[in-house]
């Protein structure tokens, strides 16, 4: 087995920084405990002790409202509460707001199954201010996306599904609710927050893969086209020359893939280069607690886009996860760009980092100059899931099936978060093990 990494190092997006006593996460800092593929992975690692949970005693949520923090309501998840109480003492939302969300329970549901974006999903059942004021926000923070094109069933699958099950999101969260009661503490043991991580950076997971494969990963390896051989495929490399292989699992971007896949299968490859991308980038910046006149004891906040700022979100890692951080620092960390703040991008660094301080002093107070700075680029790294994403990944993979020992796997499908992208490789690798034990 070889693995051809068009980087200088593995891990894409997962890039940890110790330095100082810090562990400065440039991409993803934790991923969803819920979806198991990546825990289980880390497992067979050997890597189970090096996990960690986030440090509920933080477990805050801010949303910027005219131009200052406010805590996202208890019990308010994504874009839908159980208990509107919270919601109605808190100042996010306008009296009329408040009004308009209460009337959910009484919104018929949609009938129809075709997918639907965020935009009209959220401002059918709820209202135009939750989605200006908090879905717009944290799907922002998740995708980095436009809520006109985000599709429902690609990336909020389980609001979709109380609709049609229980007519409402509020009678949804409150079923959820007494679906967990029921369990009892007896059942649920020991609980695991939300998100997990490692205890030494998210990089610990394709470091220590890294370490396991040894001599056959190949980095500056960018692989252009391939072509069909009488035992299996040969591809050709950007720097030159070419490597034979009995079989291939393409986990390149879907604009990658597309080109690669272009003579072998026209009608994907167009399907696969309709996979729009946006880009983003993080800025991580260190201080000391004294730097804050009270530290944000959170785990962060959102931007709603509404508000007209730099930055689309920030996070405290510090706080967020044990050892980030030595004591009396924090570790701050900033997301500029996506689909709504593409001209951010065309900053430099030393914009960047001036545009984020202007923000934490703006929003936080922060005035003093960070410690360590570090900023991360991450051009054309997060797929867009557009309505209709589902259906277009169902023909890729219909169409690609019958391409002999060949199979592709990635963000761009079914998920982009880190267990998404494990159970998308192992599923990948599953096809290609049936393939090469089919008789010809």
């Amino acid at each position: 087995m070889e693995l051809l990494e068009r980087g200088a190092r593995c891990g894409g997006a997962l890039e940890t920084i110790r330095r100082d006593g810090f562990v400065i996460e440039t991409g993803a800092d934790s991923f969803l405990s819920e979806k198991t593929s990546a825990a289980e992975l880390a497992r067979r690692l050997g890597l189970g002790a090096e996990l960690i949970p986030t440090r509920e005693i933080y477990g805050k949520t801010f949303v910027v409202r005219a131009g200052r923090l406010v805590e996202v309501p208890a019990g308010f998840m994504m874009l839908a509460t159980a208990h509107f109480g919270p919601v109605f003492l808190s100042p996010l939302f306008s009296p009329l707001g408040k009004l308009r969300m209460a009337l959910e329970p009484f919104i018929a549901a949609r009938t129809s199954g075709d997918d639907e974006s965020l935009e009209s999903f959220v401002t059918r059942r709820l209202g135009r201010e939750v989605l200006d004021r908090v879905a717009q926000a944290l799907a922002g923070g998740i995708y980095t996306a436009d809520p006109k094109r985000l599709s429902t069933t690609a990336t909020i699958p389980r609001f979709v599904e109380m609709e049609r099950r229980h007519g409402s999101l509020f009678k949804g969260m409150r079923a959820a609710e007494r679906a967990r009661a029921s369990k009892g503490p007896e059942v649920s043991g020991a609980r695991w927050s939300l998100f997990q991580s490692f205890r030494n950076g998210m990089a610990t997971l394709p470091e220590t893969i890294a370490a396991r494969l040894g001599g056959s990963i190949r980095t500056g390896a960018e692989v252009i086209a391939m072509s069909p051989t009488a035992d299996g495929w040969r591809l050709a490399l950007a720097g030159g020359g070419s490597i034979d292989a009995d079989a291939v699992i393409c986990a390149a971007p879907a604009y990658a893939a597309a080109r690669i896949v272009s003579p072998l299968e026209p009608a994907a490859a167009k399907l696969l280069g309709g996979i729009s991308y946006a880009s983003a980038a993080t800025v991580n910046l260190t201080f000391r607690e004294s730097d804050f006149e009270g530290p944000p004891r959170a785990f962060g906040f959102v931007v709603p886009a509404i508000e007209h700022r730099r930055i689309i979100a920030a996070s405290f890692s510090s706080f967020k996860f044990e050892g980030r951080a030595p004591a009396g620092a924090i570790l701050a960390r900033a997301f500029i760009g996506g689909e709504l703040h593409r001209e951010m991008m065309n900053l430099g660094d030393d914009e960047m980092i001036a545009a984020v301080r202007d923000e934490f002093r703006a929003l936080l107070g922060v005035t003093a100059a960070p410690g360590i700075t570090v900023v991360r680029r991450w051009p054309d790294a997060m797929p867009q899931y557009d309505v209709g994403h589902l259906a277009r990944v169902a023909e890729i993979e219909r169409l690609v099936a019958p391409i002999p020992a060949f199979a592709i796997a990635g963000a761009a499908y079914r998920g982009v978060g880190s267990p998404d992208c494990v159970r998308s490789g192992e599923a990948a690798a599953d096809t290609i093990f049936a393939k090469l034990s089919t008789p010809k």
